[in-house]
């Protein structure tokens, strides 16, 4: 405890702060046991986990660590936010370390901050959910007119798929916090997008994305990397799993399987079962209603139109040809690159080790959502998209100074690295299992 005290504006003696090490705070690092230091106070979340509006997952993913540009990156209503954690406080670090790298970082984190980069342009939005809702009209009114035809069902589902694929990089939008100044509002929207338009869990969506975004690429901590009964990735799942014979499918041709079973059974399959699973065992009955308004408005349209079963299936295959669309781009930036376990790095290292940006342009930013910004968008999460592409200079400077990579690919060459590398991971695994 630290002595004395001092001096309050009304003249009270105020209790000095108690003093902690980074060595105390490395030794809470257990899921009963958590702390984490942000700007220099450190605090106890070990019972509050469940209380967290992201989930106690997220929280902790850095226990234990320095989460100060974590928590920065995910909060624009900081004083807000502090509010909740007076009553977490532990104590403040007294040996609180940074380097000039993480200097430098959050140096540009007060710029993007003071130049307004986090502010929406409002048209900007109103443009992606218009052209959408376009799309959805478009679509229908086509397979009203030409009636309940083959080319009129595939026309149709390519139209709808397009709408779908755009309606996902506008509910990244709104679950990111990016467009509207309140959070309350963003969350709204997000249900409705997310679930009236796409048919899908928001809480869900929440759950599995920010982990992703808090560990990219960090095995146990990531979900989307959390697939080795399907596809093993990197360079350590694929030895350890081969030492301990583990496994049954054949990964030395998981390049060739991906054609198969990743991109066409991702959104169709797997993601139907997570998000029925995670809202009936959350009971998360408002998810659950908001998801099903969707079904309703799809059958109430084409219904009438194809008839019951048809109308299924023409939902299917909207999501069939959605799902490569959505695979590609999601993953172009992430499974080419640094897939291992949790070595603690800090915010900017991490990110710039386990994500790529693509070549900017007007088609792959639309086709994209702005995602081909990934760096920067990793770096820098709620930040509009239409900013993006403003703050890449800045960040390739840091990285010129520091001597850290900035990969950016061409379209093509960032979907051919994802086969480049689970070849790559399935040869691992092979010589490892049958030659080493």
């Amino acid at each position: 405890m630290g002595k004395g005290g001092k001096a309050s504006e009304n003249g009270s003696v105020l209790p000095s702060p108690k003093y902690v090490t980074m060595d105390d705070v490395r030794e809470h690092n257990t899921k009963g046991d958590s702390w984490l230091m942000i700007d220099g106070k450190v605090y106890d979340i070990s019972r509050w986990g469940g209380k967290h509006p992201g989930g106690a997952k997220i929280l902790n993913h850095y226990a234990g660590e320095d989460a100060t540009d974590a928590w920065k990156s995910f909060h624009n209503d900081k004083e807000f936010v502090k509010k909740f954690m007076k009553s977490l406080y532990v104590g403040d670090v007294k040996d609180k370390e940074e380097s000039e790298l993480q200097a430098d970082f959050r140096e540009l984190r007060r710029h993007v901050e003071d130049s307004d980069l986090l502010k929406t342009k409002p048209w900007f939005f109103c443009l992606q959910l218009g052209h959408i809702i376009l799309m959805e009209v478009v679509a229908y009114c086509l397979m009203s007119y030409m009636g309940a035809t083959p080319l009129s069902f595939v026309l149709g589902a390519m139209i709808l798929a397009v709408a779908q694929s755009q309606a996902g990089w506008t509910q990244h939008d709104y679950g990111h916090m990016s467009v509207f100044p309140s959070h309350k509002i963003n969350h709204i929207f997000h249900h409705l997008v997310i679930g009236h338009i796409k048919g899908a869990s928001s809480h869900w969506w929440n759950f599995r994305h920010f982990q992703h975004h808090a560990k990219p690429n960090v095995l146990s901590k990531d979900p989307d990397v959390d697939v080795p009964y399907l596809f093993l990735l990197g360079d350590y799942v694929p030895k350890s799993w081969a030492l301990k014979k583990k496994g049954f499918m054949p990964y030395q041709l998981q390049h060739s399987y991906w054609f198969l079973i990743g991109p066409p059974l991702l959104l169709p399959i797997y993601f139907h079962i997570e998000n029925v699973m995670f809202v009936l065992k959350r009971k998360d009955w408002v998810d659950l209603g908001v998801t099903l308004t969707f079904f309703v408005r799809w059958f109430y349209f084409y219904g009438p139109l194809f008839g019951g079963w048809e109308a299924f299936g023409l939902y299917m295959f909207v999501r069939f040809l959605e799902s490569h669309w959505f695979t590609w781009v999601t993953q172009m930036s992430h499974i080419p690159m640094k897939i291992a376990r949790d070595d603690k790095q800090d915010w900017f290292s991490l990110q710039l080790a386990t994500t790529c940006n693509v070549e900017p342009g007007y088609f792959n930013d639309w086709f994209t959502g702005h995602l081909n910004y990934q760096v920067e968008h990793h770096l820098f999460p709620t930040m509009p998209r239409h900013n993006l592409h403003k703050i890449v200079p800045q960040v390739r400077a840091i990285c010129k100074k520091h001597n850290i990579p900035y990969r950016c690919k061409s379209l093509y060459g960032a979907f051919a690295d994802i086969v480049h590398s689970l070849k790559k991971s399935g040869d691992i695994w092979y010589e490892a299992r049958y030659e080493g």
